[in-house]
């Protein structure tokens, strides 16, 4: 028991040496972007902007810009940013500014006033889209421009309520952005008035442009897959040919795990390797 004892003295003796023997050579913090508060007249509120700008950034030189829904550092910022920086480095992708637009409530923000008594019982804040839009258009779009040197390029990636945003916007508000990335959006909001009203709002928008990509989970919820199916096919029946549509049904995926999965596969189909 004693050498056991005189064991553990000398063992824990050296570790505390080996330890003490590493030291800090120099500390600072580790950053991938920048943080802004803006005020906005419109939602009569403060939002946050996380922005991560390429390594090489300079005012000297023009960006496209990617816009972020769910763009909180603890929602979607961080991977997306991955995956922008991952696809610039070993494929092709162009330098690109991110704009995570962190969220307040996300329920108001992204949904438009429903029409279902049992939809505004259980989401009381919901409605507020066409407001958050305006502020997207009006003061988020030309306060990034103001700041940094920016290209006519505009993506837009949004995720289940925030894909039932990038949708409306879509068909409301097409010359919005260049590139629409619609994961998983939620088309069953208010009995899929937005779905039905599509073929209406494609026909009032038939001389957008647009690059669109559609993405669902084929392990997600049945209503989620069908609505999905809808919106492809009533896109492509409008044939309009200055919209590219890429349908994708991800056979693996569920409503969890879809969207860092579709944006990688997204990306490599828009940015071949680099060779």
């Amino acid at each position: 028991m004693k050498s056991k004892i005189t064991f553990l003295v000398a063992f824990f003796f050296f570790l505390n040496i080996a330890f003490a023997q590493v030291k800090t050579v120099s500390e600072s913090q580790l950053n991938i972007g920048e943080i802004k508060t803006i005020q906005s007249k419109i939602l009569n509120e403060s939002r946050t902007l996380n922005i991560y700008l390429p390594t090489n950034y300079t005012k000297d030189k023009a960006y496209p810009v990617l816009y972020l829904l769910d763009g909180s550092a603890n929602e979607d910022f961080l991977h997306i940013v991955g995956l922008v920086q991952f696809y610039n480095m070993q494929f092709q992708m162009p330098d690109f500014i991110v704009v995570g637009i962190a969220n307040v409530d996300r329920k108001r923000d992204f949904t438009f006033p429903p029409d279902a008594a049992d939809l505004k019982k259980e989401f009381p804040t919901t409605g507020g889209s066409a407001k958050f839009i305006n502020f997207i258009e009006n003061e988020l779009q030309p306060f990034i421009q103001s700041k940094y040197g920016t290209t006519e390029t505009k993506f837009i990636i949004g995720q289940s309520l925030g894909g039932l945003l990038a949708t409306e916007i879509l068909l409301k508000k097409p010359q919005l952005f260049t590139h629409y990335l619609i994961v998983s959006p939620s088309l069953w909001w208010d009995n899929e008035s937005l779905l039905k009203n599509a073929p209406t709002l494609l026909e009032k928008n038939k001389n957008s442009t647009s690059e669109v990509y559609l993405a669902v989970g084929m392990k997600e919820h049945p209503t989620m897959i069908k609505d999905a199916q809808e919106m492809n096919a009533v896109m492509t029946n409008a044939k309009n040919p200055k919209v590219k549509l890429d349908f994708m049904e991800m056979t693996n995926e569920n409503h969890a795990s879809i969207l860092h999965q579709s944006i990688n596969d997204i990306f490599k189909k828009m940015y071949p390797l680099k060779e």
